[in-house]
């Protein structure tokens, strides 16, 4: 499967200032098999090394975290001779051993000659956590999330269709009808399969939806289970909480996260780290409302008030229960939940590009989806599920902050009239 993240990989192993390097992600985004097959690809050996089971190493770490130690002990154990720059040492679910993590400090200056990636499923929580210590300025860390939409068309055989969605997006000329249907067909798909490797994998092989969503399940038992192997049992229970609310939170008109939908009376005070919890596992994404579209606009946000997103939009529409049939209709259906979640798919579209999401609310009841800071300046960008696109809410955001251009994501074609670039869904990872 092929995945954008193995370039970022690539240039790191290339690199003649190479750290040792953090892949972070949620599970099940696929980081144990792209680095494998990195390792397989670029090494010759790769000395694989699984934290969870790995109790005696952990052990060994405990009292020893020198690298020449580390290789030394890895080299009897496995009985693979480590050869710096051809053999590459992984240490999945990294978050398992506080040391481990900080041998990562002395790998980087007493033995840069080895290469050295780790991954970490919760590594954000872990690091949290008051006894961690992190080796800041010694690593260099990577997020990995789940396919994005061109990704799963790689993977559906269709790497000649998101070639010409990203040509189009660029020159604003609109693709032939034909093809529009095409790949909004596919997009429909998406919404429910979602970016997770073994869901896609398994759609790929069987074509079923039915099959999807018992994978997706199964992700969703394990991130009940990390719940309660990594926070306290009160805390697990508010996570849960947290996380079970979201397609409330998404079905309102004004979707912004309220925690009297958790719980009645909930405030910030009892559920603000069960959310941290959650987005620090990469299960959900965070956007933050912004107070004014000024650059930079990151100091302009208003920290008490945010949406959240799934991580990933299968596992929304899973979550949600939404029956399929409705979003495989290509029938415009009045739903505000499907609003909702073309913006989660738009959400993790970003999110997958490096993109810190913002929104923009007036005084009134103006609301710009998603704001952009680019080299051209500060971008609104708006929305639609469907075709329907009139809205005053980006000129009045446009025309306030002096924005280059406005972007409009929605079932139309590609095209550019008055400012606003018109983007289709399908087409939300050329962004």
């Amino acid at each position: 499967m092929k995945r954008k993240i193995s370039k970022a990989l690539a240039d790191w192993k290339n690199n003649p200032k190479r750290m040792p390097l953090i892949v972070n992600g949620a599970r099940q985004v696929g980081k144990t098999y792209i680095i494998n097959q990195f390792g397989r690809e670029h090494y010759s050996d790769v000395l694989y090394l699984n934290l969870e089971i790995e109790e005696q190493f952990c052990l060994f770490l405990e009292t020893e975290i020198s690298p020449r130690k580390i290789v030394q002990y890895l080299e009897a154990v496995k009985g693979i001779k480590v050869v710096a720059g051809s053999t590459l040492i992984f240490f999945d679910e990294i978050q398992v051993s506080e040391r481990a993590i900080t041998s990562l400090k002395y790998f980087c200056e007493d033995a840069p000659e080895h290469h050295i990636i780790a991954a970490g499923s919760l590594l954000g929580i872990a690091l949290n956590r008051d006894k961690y210590s992190f080796p800041v300025g010694k690593v260099q860390q990577i997020n990995m999330f789940p396919l994005d939409f061109e990704e799963y068309l790689w993977a559906m055989d269709r790497a000649l269709l998101s070639k010409e969605i990203e040509e189009h997006f660029v020159s604003n000329e609109a693709m032939s009808e034909a093809l529009h249907a095409v790949a909004l067909d596919y997009y429909r798909q998406y919404m429910i399969v979602g970016g997770m490797p073994a869901a896609v994998t398994s759609f790929v092989d069987t074509q079923s939806f039915h099959d999807v969503q018992l994978i997706q399940n199964g992700i969703i038992q394990q991130y009940i289970a990390d719940m309660s192997k990594y926070a306290t049992a009160a805390t697990s229970v508010k996570i849960r909480a947290c996380y079970n609310s979201i397609p409330a939170q998404l079905a309102k008109e004004n979707n912004k996260f309220q925690y009297k939908i958790v719980q009645r009376g909930g405030t910030a005070t009892i559920f603000g780290e069960s959310i941290e919890w959650l987005q620090f596992a990469g299960i959900v994404l965070k956007c933050q409302k912004l107070e004014h579209g000024f650059i930079p606009v990151s100091a302009y946000a208003d920290l008490s008030n945010f949406k959240l997103y799934m991580g990933d939009i299968g596992m929304l529409t899973l979550h949600s229960r939404i029956p399929l049939q409705v979003l495989l209709s290509p029938v415009e259906a009045d739903n505000i939940f499907l609003g909702s979640m073309a913006e989660n798919y738009v959400a993790q579209a970003l999110a997958a590009k490096g993109v810190d999401l913002f929104y923009w609310q007036s005084e009134g009841k103006a609301e710009i989806d998603f704001v952009l800071q680019n080299d051209d300046g500060v971008v609104p960008v708006e929305v639609k599920k469907g075709y329907l696109n009139r809205s005053r809410s980006l000129s009045l955001f446009a025309k306030r902050y002096h924005s280059p251009y406005a972007i409009r994501i929605s079932k139309k074609n590609f095209g550019f009239e008055n400012d606003v670039k018109s983007v289709p869904l399908y087409a939300a990872f050329c962004i």
